[in-house]
């Protein structure tokens, strides 16, 4: 296993453990409402989650903007912990545990998220687990003036040398498989608008899953998910330079 180093001021916003079931049919959102109730001394705020239908569209200038409405069909409920930043989704599809800025580390994030992932596998009895992922989303500030992108980070389009051109904006989307474990990643990548204190914040989105089936109840997914982070940082640690890696010290 490849090791990283682990960043002071990671440029994590948000990081989370994905875990899609097939449940049984009798699993309805009143059941999945109890969820909530060992728990809600933490997660205190309920939302109910309705499924969105989305599309990408693209303005003149090449931005991507992604456009969502509500079909109106509830999937499952959100549960806040607003004061530590956390959310728990139970769903009718699966579960999900989400943390937000600040991130501390793979340990604490597995560990809780494994607690909770207990009391939803008690609650709804699986048929069957079908696919598990993990998303961290990074926010890289980059500082300017800058030469070029390719001083922090590798994987950004490419123009012709011969075009004297200055990059807008841009969207970039990277699918990619990594055969060894079977798994998959989807890597996009874009920038928002400068800073106050001149600074180019550079999305670096890693969203990295593999689809199968496991028995309930069996550690192997939990052996996964190390493999999972493993493929994750190789995305990471391998697209960023040295340059921006000091950034994050």
């Amino acid at each position: 296993m490849s090791e990283y180093p682990v960043f002071p001021n990671a440029p994590i916003t948000e990081a989370l453990l994905d875990i899609r079931v097939q449940l049984p049919e009798d699993i309805t959102l009143q059941i999945l409402e109890t969820f909530n109730d060992p728990i809600k001394d933490i997660f205190s705020d309920k939302q109910l989650k309705v499924s969105y239908q989305a599309e990408i569209k693209f303005s003149p200038k090449g931005a991507a903007t992604e456009i969502s409405s509500p079909s109106g069909r509830p999937e499952g409920y959100l549960f806040r912990s607003a004061s530590e930043n956390k959310i728990v989704q139970a769903r009718l599809d699966g579960f999900t545990f989400n943390k937000l800025k600040p991130y501390e580390n793979w340990e604490k994030l597995r560990s809780e998220a494994r607690n909770l992932w207990g009391l939803y596998l008690k609650l709804t009895r699986p048929i069957k687990i079908t696919r598990i992922a993990l998303r961290y989303i990074n926010r890289i500030e980059i500082p300017l003036p800058m030469e070029e992108f390719k001083d922090y980070i590798l994987t950004v389009p490419d123009s012709p040398s011969d075009l004297p051109l200055e990059v807008e904006h841009f969207f970039m989307s990277i699918n990619c498989v990594n055969p060894m474990i079977q798994a998959k990643a989807v890597v996009n990548e874009t920038i928002e608008a400068i800073t106050a204190d001149n600074k180019l914040p550079l999305i670096f989105d890693i969203d990295v899953y593999q689809a199968t089936n496991y028995e309930v109840n069996s550690d192997e997914i939990w052996e996964d998910f190390e493999k999972l982070r493993t493929f994750k940082n190789d995305i990471f640690f391998r697209s960023i330079t040295k340059k921006t890696q000091e950034l994050f010290k």
